[in-house]
């Protein structure tokens, strides 16, 4: 079985308080970029093995523990499935804030779920992707949410950019996102973000931010140089995803035509139709 575990970005991101646990309490609103993904097939095998290719391959996270190694132990250990083979050819970047590490484990439980027809509900593999990563229970259902707690509180949330286009950063930067925690005074906002992003997209400009905004931009100058791009290209919003290091900009349809991954480094623009290109690339095209 070949899926295609997709990123995310957050549409305004706030860091509502420290827990106990030493997790932090969040408020964000969830958008899935189906366009943008990674590879992965799953299938049945004689023994367990795990291989990886693409232009992160050499990352040490991915070799070592990696999360979809981490969703089939979980599976087996609970429900006995045989061994198999996965292979995860990775695009999304890594440490970029488009959740593409918890998007290939949630992709895996599902297709561990679809292959030996264990019939576990949406709501119990959300449960067992908790167990993987706070970002992961967002990717089974793989719909716009409004996110809160540490991600394991979930509302649907009705959201439709189909007039619009989005454009992605990616200066090529791994930012840990234990690191950017510690950069933040978490503080509840004065209007929750439900309420904001429910207003024309005209004026999320003025009233949507990511807590996390400040300080890496702080510490890396460019990111915020490129916000400020796209709002002189024309963008209707642009903002850092997650912890970073992935920018984002909202165009709409008429003005730009087409959504594109760009690297600081490389520059690629890649036609959606083409599925042998998307796979040898370093960056995407999406229609939202």
């Amino acid at each position: 079985m070949i899926v295609y575990p997709n990123a995310k970005i957050n549409l305004g991101l706030n860091i509502l308080n420290k827990r106990n646990d030493g997790f932090h309490n969040i408020s964000s609103v969830f958008f899935p970029v189906k366009s943008c993904y990674d590879i992965l097939e799953v299938k049945e095998s004689k023994s367990f093995c795990f291989t990886v290719t693409g232009k992160f391959k050499n990352n040490e996270d991915l070799q070592k523990n990696n999360i979809c190694v981490r969703a089939f132990n979980l599976i087996k250990d609970n429900y006995g499935i045989p061994n198999v083979s996965i292979h995860l050819h990775k695009l999304i970047p890594i440490g970029a804030g488009l959740g593409g590490g918890s998007s290939d484990a949630s992709f895996t439980l599902k297709a561990l779920n679809d292959i030996f027809n264990l019939k576990i509900s949406n709501s119990v593999l959300e449960k067992y992707s908790l167990k993987l990563g706070s970002d992961c229970p967002f990717f089974i259902e793989n719909t716009t949410k409004y996110v809160k707690g540490i991600g394991e509180t979930m509302y649907k949330f009705d959201l439709n950019l189909k007039d619009y286009n989005i454009e992605l950063f990616d200066p090529g930067i791994h930012i840990s996102t234990k690191q950017a925690y510690s950069l933040i005074n978490p503080k509840f906002p004065k209007i929750e973000l439900v309420d904001l992003i429910k207003k024309p997209i005209k004026n999320w400009k003025y009233n949507i931010s990511n807590d996390f905004e400040i300080p890496i931009f702080d510490m890396y100058p460019l990111l915020a140089k490129k916000k400020k791009e796209f709002y002189e290209r024309g963008a209707i919003y642009s903002s850092l995803t997650g912890s970073g290091s992935v920018v984002y900009a909202i165009f709409s349809k008429w003005f730009y035509p087409f959504i594109v991954i760009r690297n600081s480094w490389l520059s690629c623009v890649f036609s959606s139709l083409s599925f042998i290109n998307s796979i040898a690339s370093t960056g995407f095209i999406s229609d939202r």
